[in-house]
Formats: C-alpha cells, sequence, structure tokens
C-alpha cells in the first residue's frame, strides 16, 4: 500500500469547498479532503491566495487525469507531485 497524495490547486474558498464535496459523490473517496489557504510567499491580501484540496489516495485507484479534469471545472488544476 503506498501514500499516494493528491493536491487539487483551486481559486478561491468556495470552489475548494464545493470540490471537496463532490470528490466524494464523483469518485467515492472514504476519507474527507482537506482544504487549506495557499498564500504565496510575501502575500497577505486574499486575493492572491490559492485554495488546495489534500486528497489522500492510499489504494492508488483515482486516476490523475481525471483528477486534473475534475479540478478544472473549477478553473483549477491537479498538482503534480
Amino acid at each position: 500500500m503506498s501514500d499516494v497524495r493528491h493536491v487539487l490547486v483551486l481559486p478561491d474558498r468556495d470552489a475548494a469547498e464545493e470540490a471537496s464535496q463532490a470528490l466524494g459523490e464523483r469518485f467515492g473517496v472514504d476519507e474527507e479532503p482537506r482544504v487549506v489557504r495557499d498564500a504565496l510567499a510575501g502575500e497577505d491580501d486574499a486575493e492572491d491566495a490559492q485554495w488546495l484540496v489534500l486528497l489522500t489516495d492510499e489504494q492508488g485507484r483515482l486516476d490523475p487525469a481525471e483528477l486534473d479534469e475534475f479540478a478544472g471545472e473549477w478553473e483549477g488544476w491537479r498538482e503534480e507531485p
């Protein structure tokens, strides 16, 4: 069993929260994804922040291309490890 993690980068908090909830419905994930704010270095303005959805995939069953397409529905992307 590997410890695979996926990071979806989304443009705002609403998109990150919606995507986090939709992951369970679309992909049947067991563990609730974590949503975190990632401010760019030296930036305090919320407009300059990105929101990350962190998803553990211990079984390695989630297709990275499908996750990237999924994140694109909210104008985001899947970060490559």
